[in-house]
């Protein structure tokens, strides 16, 4: 029985918190750990234990008593983690799935081994060593590891921005010449099943490599939506995934699809399912890695998910502000509830549902003059 199960997230920001809420749904039971002990998830669930989730033996311990384990973050220890699996504990997505995405170079060899087009890219030491590569100039450079919500991306110019540049071991890619950035989440469970939710269009800040907001469904024509998410079903099966998986692309101008990222857990392209969709991606999530038959992924209504990241005029004003935009129809808060400030992080997001497109663009767009 469901309400039997010991379920282990390794990760205890937003999206253990919005997992935790469909868990409740299920009658499951959640232990969460996290390093931060003011983490989100530390309030939503009796079972938090506050260790590193990359220490072998903190995630040994944690999941002695579990019976399967999850994450929502790539930064866990993958060692501990196959330890477990010998033990009989369920993990997913597997060690093996993550070990290959947590690695930027090491996921671009992977896809590239399956045939699927990927942003061409070389893999640089650090800053000493992209010297060699001045010739490759405009690129961009990202971390190979631990880079989340546009830390670990920049873009280097000229041979002049290689002083700024990343110590740490980082990928240099070609800058495409980009029409749409699109993602696609698809999910798959132990029997090989399959699902896709619809693309979503998504706009990122042009200060920082973060997501502003996306649409749902994206508008594309339908030769580019039915290969996307063949892509994403095909990357789904190479990686024998257990759960979910965001797959980011880039549709160029003349329309050739590439593969940016992956990410094997919940993701913020995915947040709008929880009010459009007939099943969220937690919900999916969950039915994955516990054997149940995988939901509806339909749309029941376009949406807008808007980021809110942390600003002074939110800072000194944020009741008021909250207030208004409440005062929204068809506005869905999220508010993550991290402590402390700090300008430019991520605190919530609303999802803006309505009748048509044109409605919930111009509800976000009142929403977004409020947050201003």
């Amino acid at each position: 029985m469901l309400e039997n199960l010991k379920i282990g997230i390794l990760g205890g920001g937003q999206l253990g918190g919005m997992l935790i809420r469909h868990a409740i749904d299920l009658g499951l039971s959640v232990s969460v750990m996290d390093k931060d002990a003011n983490a989100p998830c530390s309030r939503y669930t009796s079972s938090f234990f506050c260790a590193d989730q990359t220490s072998y033996e903190a995630v040994l311990e944690f999941g002695k008593g579990l019976d399967v384990i999850t994450i929502e973050m790539e930064a866990v220890n993958i060692d501990a983690l196959r330890e477990l699996e010998k033990q009989g504990k369920k993990v997913f997505p597997t060690p093996d799935t993550i070990k290959v995405i947590q690695d930027k170079f090491t996921q671009k060899q992977f896809l590239l081994s399956h045939n699927i087009p990927v942003v061409p890219g070389v893999a640089v030491e650090g800053k000493g060593d992209l010297h060699k590569y001045e010739s490759k100039l405009p690129g961009c450079l990202k971390k190979r590891r631990s880079g989340y919500d546009g830390y670990g991306v920049m873009v280097l110019k000229t041979p002049a921005d290689i002083d700024t540049a990343f110590e740490e071991p980082s990928v240099l890619e070609e800058l495409v010449d980009i029409k749409h950035e699109i993602s696609v989440i698809v999910a798959r469970n132990e029997h090989g099943a399959v699902k896709c939710y619809d693309p979503v269009m998504m706009v990122f800040s042009e200060e920082r490599f973060v997501l502003d907001f996306q649409v749902a469904p994206a508008e594309l024509e339908e030769g580019i939506r039915k290969e996307a998410i063949a892509v994403a079903e095909k990357i789904a099966d190479a990686l024998k995934l257990v759960g979910i998986l965001a797959v980011e692309m880039f549709v160029t101008k003349d329309n050739r699809l590439l593969v940016n990222e992956l990410a094997p857990r919940p993701h913020n392209s995915g947040h709008h399912t929880i009010e459009a969709s007939t099943t969220s991606q937690y919900e999916q999530l969950l039915r994955a890695i516990l054997g149940l038959p995988l939901g509806d992924t339909a749309l029941h209504c376009p949406s807008l998910m808007l980021n809110i990241l942390e600003t002074a005029a939110l800072i000194s004003n944020r009741a008021e502000k909250l207030q208004h935009l409440l005062d929204v129809p068809g506005a869905h808060l999220h508010w993550y509830g991290k402590k402390g400030n700090r300008i430019g992080r991520k605190i919530g997001h609303i999802t803006v549902t309505g009748s048509t497109m044109e409605d919930v663009v111009a509800k976000a767009e009142t929403i977004r003059k409020i947050l201003n």
